[in-house]
């Protein structure tokens, strides 16, 4: 299976070290058991190598181009697919976004009750979906679980379109949240899978950016299909691209899980197609299962990591950032929908310009005021200081790697933060359509850098989701009484403050 290459500078992740990690004087090294039991540092020089597991072990690491089982092209192909997967679970979500007056009207209620059952709720369950998937993985493999997901978040998708009620709508839109989040902790497994360590934060960063941009894709393209026709056609237009992403799966992904707990691989029962049916819809996976971590392993496994004070902090620090992010997208349709003082009072036509923003922004006062490529923007600084900040890491500490280095990046994105959510506060507050764009576009750029960064887990995705979900509750009441500059400051605020007890956190070693 896939089997990571690596530079002739840089080696394999499992070769990881930590100095309070003892190495018996043998010729054998679990290279696996050792990256487990250190504590983020790893060894990504071959020099390094030789002085931490001998002479003899080092020579089995392998350097690129030896030992390389899967082409750029076919790692490429995965990452482009799973990208795409990830794209679903928010671009579904948010096209109630578009749709939320023209449900209001078919089921005869208001925009607020609209956005409580069912946007709300669904974003509540993307979070919680990502553990269980992951779960799964781990005894199952990622193919057959992301294969499995994608099939039936389409078949709900389906139903919400064709719901005749609220009550199903509701149903069917929280169904489709919990089975389509997948993709968003699958893509974690699948770079890591097969990327060597020196890569994965650069293809990490383009999966992230998938999902970043996603919830802003169908408010846009489907605000003005909605101004002219029915909602129902905006979510069958997301059930044909959920079929598209799934027909991808079939026929072009494989299963990257590698099991490299076992000394030689189990000989196959079946070849051909028959292997790749089997293996697609979980045979095989159902097989492996019994060499792979056992039940109480894998249920416990999210405890076990969310326990720690590092990443506790880390883990709330993410809920905020980008849970106000979340919150910002399902709110800032009904700010900018209703009539002043609230909102801005805009037209369907132009809430949906308005969520081009975060994609690719322009305000025009008789000329071109601003253009903002925000996602793409915040990917290639993203991609850029990861890396820079990763080598220079590297080369002070004498050859380790060691993952708080990561954090650095973060702290990159918090004066920008802060600059956009004060700036979107002032927009909204102050009616000004400049503001709103300028603010809401560089808090994006802001948000990726940080996500990129800090994206590591199911915990994280259920940890934006869950703060997502709690802010559309309250956002829009308390600048309505406050005033936006307000709300939007004091959620700044509380952003720094975490970003400052986070890395408290982490080096001092608690």
């Amino acid at each position: 299976m896939a089997q990571e290459d690596v530079s002739s500078q840089q080696l394999q992740p499992e070769t990881k070290a930590d100095y309070s990690v003892e190495i018996e004087d043998t010729n054998e090294v679990d290279f696996l058991a050792y990256y487990e039991g250190a504590t983020g540092r790893l060894v990504v020089d071959a020099d390094q190598a030789k002085v931490e597991f001998g002479e003899v072990m080092a020579s089995r690491l392998k350097l690129s181009p030896d030992g390389l089982k899967w082409s750029d092209f076919r790692k490429t192909m995965h990452l482009i697919i799973i990208t795409m997967s990830a794209v679903v679970p928010d671009f579904d979500s948010a096209i109630g976004i578009a749709s939320i007056f023209g449900l209001a009207q078919t089921y005869d209620t208001t925009s607020g009750v609209i956005n409580d059952v069912t946007s709300n709720w669904s974003i509540f369950l993307l979070g919680w979906g990502g553990i269980f998937w992951v779960m799964l993985m781990r005894r199952y493999g990622r193919l057959p679980v992301l294969f499995w997901s994608q099939l039936f978040a389409l078949a709900f998708l389906v139903g919400a379109t064709l719901a005749p009620n609220l009550a199903t709508f509701a149903g069917m839109r929280c169904l489709t949240a919990f089975f389509g989040t997948c993709p968003q902790v699958t893509g974690l497994y699948v770079v890591t899978d097969i990327f060597p360590f020196h890569l994965q934060a650069r293809k990490l960063n383009i999966w992230t950016s998938g999902f970043v941009i996603s919830p802003f894709l169908s408010p846009f393209a489907f605000g003005f299909l909605v101004a002219r026709m029915s909602w129902r056609w905006a979510y069958a237009i997301g059930s044909i691209y959920g079929a598209i992403v799934l027909f991808l799966i079939v026929f072009f992904m494989e299963e990257t899980m590698y099991d490299r707990r076992l000394a030689s691989q189990p000989s196959r029962t079946s070849i051909g197609l028959r292997y790749r049916f089997e293996t697609l819809i979980g045979v095989t996976g159902y097989k492996m299962a019994k060499y792979r971590p056992r039940w109480p392993e894998v249920l416990l496994a999210s405890l076990d990591v969310a326990w720690r004070p590092q990443f506790f902090f880390i883990v709330l620090f993410e809920a905020l950032v980008f849970g106000f992010s979340i919150g910002v997208n399902t709110t800032n349709v009904i700010f900018m929908g209703s009539s002043p003082p609230v909102g801005f009072g805009f037209s369907q036509y132009a809430v949906a310009g308005a969520y081009a923003t975060p994609i690719a922004s322009f305000y025009s006062f008789g000329e071109m005021f601003m253009i903002i490529v925000a996602v793409l923007f915040g990917e290639c600084i993203g991609r850029y200081v990861n890396e820079f900040v990763m080598n220079l890491h590297i080369r002070k500490n004498g050859g380790f790697f060691e993952a708080e280095s990561r954090l650095w990046t973060c702290y990159l994105a918090m004066p920008l933060y802060i600059c956009g959510f004060l700036t979107l506060g002032a927009g909204i507050q102050n009616l000004s359509q400049a503001a709103l764009i300028m603010g809401w576009g560089i808090s994006i750029v802001a948000i990726t850098l940080n996500t990129v960064a800090g994206e590591v887990s199911a915990l994280l995705n259920l940890a934006r989701a869950v703060g997502g979900f709690a802010v559309a509750y309250f956002q829009v009441t308390w600048a309505t009484k406050s005033g936006a500059l307000v709300v939007f400051g004091v959620e700044a605020a509380q952003v720094i403050f975490l970003s400052t007890l986070e890395s408290l956190t982490v080096f001092i070693g608690l």
